[in-house]
């Protein structure tokens, strides 16, 4: 199936972009249609590969129809806002006051005519293709029974201030789009590829895996890599939100996105320009806003009841009243300010700006998150369940000691383990491999995970792993020490055993206490043995530790814990992907990890750091009190207002400026998330 992502310019609402998808999907050749509002994006899956160039033309104008200004971008830059709109507002404002000096209906008419023409042309044709219900409709109706009881400077008011609004709308909107943006633009576009000693420029999408690319000062690193020559400082910023610089040097891993300050460096290419860190980054904000959360959703339900319900209402509030009291011109007056104080605006697009700026927040300090919805789901947790090794731990082991039974020496000993242990990608095995230097691998080694390796040599059978394997074997092992463990036994007798130790993340006590504050249960979850996880949770105090688990049964102890409440899990590598899926929500640290654990996981945490697990249950409970703000402040404010025109203690134009007012600090409310630090 065909596929074409085409940036769009003018969709300035949420309710619109819903129309135009419908409306899109409904094209014979469409399978499906998705408005990325937060990227500005248009997704279209095809049902065919032929060329679409005539139907791109009949969505355009579909989308012009709906929403007036809307249009695909002939290149991949966003169109600048047009000033247009200010220049109307103002000619428009003079003539009003011109109206309100002469009292003249020819002023009057100018004025509505330059203010709102585009509003009225775009409800009549909406109307006409059967769209009877959205904003535009509202102020056409309110405007148009002004005028009609000869309530003119109410009219031009009506129609100028929203138009105002809308403008400020659109700003907002823009901003938030500009801030999640910064990130899409990142994507390097040249990469300077050592071939024959020369430097030649190359896409990085033409560059193959185990080439040598080099980094000048203060250019990008184009892709991620290993680096070979050369000492520097990496600005990270872009990546993590990290703003010290990081200094590397050889044999120190640089990612795509980063910015070399210093020297000039060689780097090996280790991964294809589509897999890099920055690609997975860029891949998950675009996805982010497709994943909306439920309030969001609540909202884009309402919009499509709320419209004809309020249409009914102003009807009544019109013509049952005069029945009893008379007096009809007062309550059509009166039904027309209910009509101009319920435009839905500002629930219709501060509620998704609000997500929308909490998901740019998030990324700009490396908190990916994968859609509003997990910020909603995180904001509920109640138990926050960690992976120990990697994620509270550096995960980066070294040897600490060796012990054989004497038919080997040390060297010996270490030497046949990585011998097996090169088929592993596992932090204990990279560790021994790395002590031991080169070595060749056994030509057919099996792996059983969670438990160890076995190679076959001729006859022998040379197996690599933790206690429990060796118990499941029937082997008999010595009593083991304090630290991680990883004994060798050929057939069925004990060679020895490799002693392991890591490191407890600097930041790792800080971030439980941090939490058991704020009044969450803390768990740790680890294969490790009870001792090593027992002195680990220990030292960070946290409250409850379950060892030497396979990775099924971390699931099982997930779901356990989930059945007293909402449960985040933590975790960073292959074997934490169940469990990641499994939880209410699943955060991974350090987004350059497993695919696997990244597709599983609901949010991602590119500085590998615990105490940004605390940094995103802020982010998402202050995103979600944002939002109840705006949704409590703008049906208040309605509420009372629509309340005050009915019992006649409001005019048309105190209206206007509640419409307008309530919507702007809606939006001015959830852009507090967007430009916060």
């Amino acid at each position: 199936m065909k596929r074409d992502v085409l940036p769009v310019e003018g969709i300035t609402c949420t309710n619109c972009a819903a129309k135009i998808e419908k409306s899109v999907t409904g094209e014979d050749s469409v399978a499906a249609c998705q408005i990325d509002f937060a990227t500005s994006r248009m997704i279209i899956e095809w049902n065919d590969s032929k060329d679409h160039t005539e139907t791109l033309r009949a969505i355009e104008a579909s989308m012009a129809r709906i929403e007036p200004g809307a249009h695909f971008v002939k290149d991949d830059e966003e169109v600048p806002m047009s000033s247009r709109l200010l220049w109307r507002f103002g000619i428009a404002f003079a003539f009003l006051l011109v109206g309100l000096y002469t009292d003249s209906l020819v002023v009057y008419g100018i004025a509505y005519v330059v203010s709102g023409y585009d509003v009225v042309y775009a409800a009549f044709r909406n109307v006409w293709h059967r769209e009877w219900f959205d904003e535009k409709f509202l102020m056409t109706i309110a405007t148009v029974g002004a005028i009609a009881i000869s309530e003119y400077p109410e009219a031009v008011a009506v129609m100028l201030f929203y138009q105002l609004g809308e403008y400020f709308q659109a700003k907002a909107v823009h901003a938030s789009r500009r801030s999640i943006q910064s990130l899409l633009n990142l994507k390097p576009t040249r990469a300077r590829v050592l071939v024959e000693g020369r430097e030649v420029e190359q896409r990085p999408e033409d560059v193959t895996v185990g080439s040598v690319i080099i980094v000048r000062a203060g250019e990008q690193v184009p892709m991620d890599g290993q680096v070979l020559q050369g000492d520097s400082s990496l600005d990270t910023a872009s990546l993590t939100g990290e703003s010290l610089p990081r200094q590397v040097g050889p044999g120190e891993d640089v990612l795509a996105g980063m910015i070399n300050l210093e020297g000039r460096l060689e780097v090996r290419v280790e991964r294809p320009a589509a897999e890099s860190s920055l690609q997975k980054m860029i891949a998950l904000v675009e996805q982010a806003s497709m994943n909306k959360a439920k309030t969001e959703q609540m909202i884009t339900r309402l919009a499509k009841v709320y419209t004809p319900i309020v249409v009914v209402l102003a009807a009544v509030v019109a013509f049952v009243p005069p029945l009893f009291v008379g007096n009809l011109e007062e309550w059509v007056y009166r039904a027309l300010i209910f009509l101009v104080i319920s435009c839905p605006c500002a629930l219709v697009i501060s509620i998704p700006l609000g997500y929308f700026g909490g998901i740019g927040a998030g990324s700009r300090r490396g908190i990916l998150v994968k859609g509003g919805e997990y910020l909603d789901v995180l904001a509920e947790v109640e138990t926050v369940i960690f992976d120990k090794t990697g994620t509270l731990t550096t995960g980066r082991f070294e040897v600490t000691d060796i012990a054989t039974n004497g038919e080997l020496t040390k060297d010996e000993l270490l030497q046949l383990a990585s011998r097996v242990e090169m088929a592993s990608t596992h932090p204990l095995a990279k560790a021994i491999v790395e002590q031991a230097g080169p070595v060749a691998p056994f030509a057919t080694i099996q792996e059983e995970p969670g438990y160890g390796l076995m190679a076959i040599e001729g006859e022998h059978r040379i197996y690599v792993g933790s206690a429990r394997y060796m118990k499941k074997l029937g082997c008999s092992i010595p009593t083991e020490t304090s630290g991680t463990i990883v004994h060798v036994v050929k057939n069925d007798r004990w060679l020895g055993r490799i002693e392991l130790r890591d490191e407890v993340k600097a930041d790792a006590e800080q971030t439980i206490r941090a939490l058991k504050q704020y009044g969450y249960r803390t768990v740790m979850l680890t294969g490790d043995r009870q001792e090593v996880a027992n002195a680990v949770g220990s030292a960070i105090g946290i409250d409850e530790v379950y060892s030497e688990l396979l990775p099924h049964q971390k699931v099982t102890e997930v779901e356990r814990l989930a059945t007293t409440g909402k449960v985040a899990f933590v975790g960073d590598g292959l074997n934490d992907a169940a469990a990641l899926a499994r939880a209410d929500v699943g955060l991974v640290m350090g987004g350059v990890g497993s695919d696997t654990a990244v597709a599983a996981a609901d949010l991602v945490l590119m500085n590998d750091a615990p105490h940004d697990v605390v940094a995103a249950i802020d982010l998402s409970k202050k995103t979600r009190r944002i939002v109840w703000q705006n949704i409590t402040f703008a049906f208040g404010m309605k509420a009372l207002f629509l309340l005050l025109g009915v019992f006649g203690l409001a005019s048309m134009w105190e209206a206007v400026f509640a419409d307008v007012g309530v919507a702007l600090l809606a939006i001015g409310n959830a852009a507090r998330l967007i430009h916060a630090k």
